[in-house]
């Protein structure tokens, strides 16, 4: 028996290897990338969720303030002991919820 008759034998690189091979990358891909990402999203909509006036929030800039005002997509936040100090932001922007008391 030659070497090219016992490769094509069953001895040789299949299909069947290079699906299991496809489906080992796909299942590291979903385990690090996807759903992680899936469980940062659940926990922002979480926290947007649980806004309310008069909380204090910190944004990702490293500011704190109390929200005064919430619509659909942004905040109105006011920083400091200034009462003219009122920036309107997105709410993707608070990375932390403080509630009020």
């Amino acid at each position: 028996m030659n070497i090219l008759a016992a490769a094509n034998a069953g001895g040789g690189f299949g299909v069947g290897a290079f699906a299991m091979y496809v489906v080992f990358i796909a299942a590291i891909f979903y385990f690090m990338a996807y759903r992680p990402n899936k469980k940062e999203k659940a926990k922002q909509a979480e926290l947007f969720a649980s806004l309310e006036v008069g909380d204090t929030v910190e944004t990702s800039a490293g500011f704190y303030g109390v929200l005064i005002d919430i619509t659909d997509d942004t905040v109105i936040v006011e920083f400091g002991n200034n009462k003219n100090c009122r920036i309107p932001m997105r709410k993707d922007a608070i990375i932390k919820n403080e509630k009020s008391e």
